[in-house]
């Protein structure tokens, strides 16, 4: 399985990007939290190994496995709501195996990203039929359900927009794209004017409560918006340059615990506060670069498999990347999506790790695929 690759081939950049946008992260971690530092450093030392292995892997191979990919993702998410789950706040969205706790909404990505790779592959002439897509769709189903029933509204939105990625790459009809298009976005109009009414009929309390807080955070300063406002004036009040690492201002809004999860959900609020507009435009032009290359590597690819993975996981890591920091900065409803590769958690750090370690051999073997073509 494991295949001999030119060294010259390999692409740096993209590991230089992930690896320091990692560095950044733990440094902000060690801001919000001291105590996931240890624990995030090694996530990362162990993500680099796994990520470098994978990357030296034939995908081609492993994709073959599509099918348990599938029954462990789908049995992995099934355990979340068994016994064997551990809820939060609210909501039961870990399970605990042999002592260790881990995430499988975040390992769901990436399985699903494999999956999708080999059966749009397998069946890549169908592609432009609805009738292949609709099963695409049901194949999502059950897998999404499972993540919705935690509850996770955000992830399951996160996993619909990696499959968007993945079957807009694959070829999938135009006349497709307009109708969903011009289906979704009259629905997300619909929600958000059904979350003003009194009595909403389709949002939970919850969800009516957070697209309010979003619209009109003045009148849920105390409650819903209490932290995207605090992270809003965080962010804000580190100017260009920042309040300068590790800060001990008196004044800083996360020193003064106004800003809770802010190594997970609102890391970004640290690295606003701390490092400034500068710090801030770093982070984001390190995802935009990652997402951007991982398309660029799709583009290169030397079948339709790796166009999937690669562009899959572009999606994801872009996507999320956005969405994140749109709840950080007020500019989208609060939702609970970590920032890849900065915010602390390991199951999500080293999924991507994985999933960048596929688009490294996908970047691999469409050079090969190239120069032999030439």
């Amino acid at each position: 399985m494991l295949k001999k690759y030119k060294i010259m081939d390999y692409d740096f950049p993209l590991v230089i990007m992930v690896i320091g946008l990692t560095i950044f992260g733990i440094m902000a971690i060690s801001s919000a939290n001291p105590s996931y530092v240890s624990k995030q450093t090694a996530g990362m030392v162990f993500g680099v190994v796994l990520m470098v292995f994978i990357s030296l892997l034939d995908y081609s191979v492993l994709i073959k496995l599509y099918i348990p990919f599938y029954i462990l993702n789908v049995a992995l998410l099934g355990l979340v709501l068994s016994p064997l789950g551990s809820s939060t706040n609210g909501a039961q969205r870990w399970i605990n195996l042999f002592g260790i706790t881990f995430q499988p909404s975040e390992a769901a990505k990436i399985l699903l990203i494999l999956f999708y790779a080999q059966f749009i592959m397998k069946y890549k002439d169908k592609v432009k039929n609805i009738s292949f897509v609709l099963i695409c769709l049901a194949l999502l189903a059950l897998p999404l359900g499972l993540i919705f029933k935690q509850p996770d509204l955000s992830t399951c939105i996160m996993v619909m927009m990696i499959f968007s990625s993945m079957i807009f790459v694959a070829g999938v009809n135009w006349k497709l794209v307009v109708f969903v298009l011009s289906v979704s976005i009259p629905s997300v109009l619909f929600i958000i004017y059904n979350a003003v009414q009194e009595d909403s009929s389709i949002l939970k309390d919850y969800q009516q409560r957070r697209i309010l807080a979003w619209l009109h955070p003045e009148e849920y300063a105390n409650s819903e918006a209490y932290q995207t406002l605090n992270s809003m004036m965080a962010i804000g009040s580190g100017q260009l340059y920042g309040k300068g690492y590790n800060t001990n201002e008196i004044s800083s809004v996360l020193n003064g615990g106004f800003i809770s999860e802010s190594q997970t959900d609102f890391i970004f609020t640290v690295i606003g506060e701390e490092f400034g507009f500068i710090g801030a435009c770093i982070v984001v032009v390190l995802i935009l670069g990652i997402a951007i290359e991982c398309f660029m590597i799709s583009m290169r690819a030397k079948d339709k498999a790796g166009e999937v993975i690669a562009a899959g996981v572009g999606g994801w890591i872009g996507f999320q990347g956005i969405i994140n920091i749109g709840v950080a900065t007020g500019v989208l409803p609060n939702t609970g999506l970590p920032l890849p590769f900065v915010s602390a958690g390991l199951t999500s750090l080293l999924s991507v790790y994985v999933g960048i370690g596929f688009v490294l051999n996908v970047r691999l073997q469409g050079n090969k695929y190239i120069l032999g073509r030439g």
